[in-house]
């Protein structure tokens, strides 16, 4: 089960963020994991940390990890403090990218400039 204990921290972010119909199990050193995440950018953060862990192209895991929603990138909700810019850096690394956000979003978005905690957003896919 050393492979397993090597990503411990794949399978715990896999239940942080409720990944659906999760399975794992261990075969001849090579861990296998499937999944269905809720947004393309949850699935990116689980490659990302199981990069992390084994590597660019590790070879002791094989991750099936499914969508559930396609259409957005990610639903985001505000917290306090936030800009669409931080926002916009968060899931695009580029903070210019906020008119994206913005345009996706303005139905409840009158001015860039002003949002509120607890608005869910929807971040598109670029």
């Amino acid at each position: 089960m050393a492979v397993k204990a090597k990503y411990q921290e794949v399978l715990n972010l896999g239940e942080q963020l409720n990944i659906k119909n999760g399975d794992v199990s261990e075969n001849n050193g090579v861990l296998h994991v499937k999944g269905t995440a809720a947004t393309q950018y949850e699935k990116n953060l689980l490659w990302d940390k199981i990069k992390l862990a084994g590597g660019e192209n590790p070879s002791d895991i094989v991750a099936d990890i499914k969508v559930e929603d396609t259409s957005v990138y990610h639903r985001h909700t505000v917290k306090s403090g936030e800009t669409l810019g931080k926002i916009a850096k968060q899931y695009y690394n580029n903070p210019a990218k906020y008119q994206v956000i913005f345009k996706a979003n303005s139905d409840i978005l009158k001015n860039p400039d002003i949002i509120h905690p607890d608005q869910e957003l929807i971040i598109p896919n670029l």
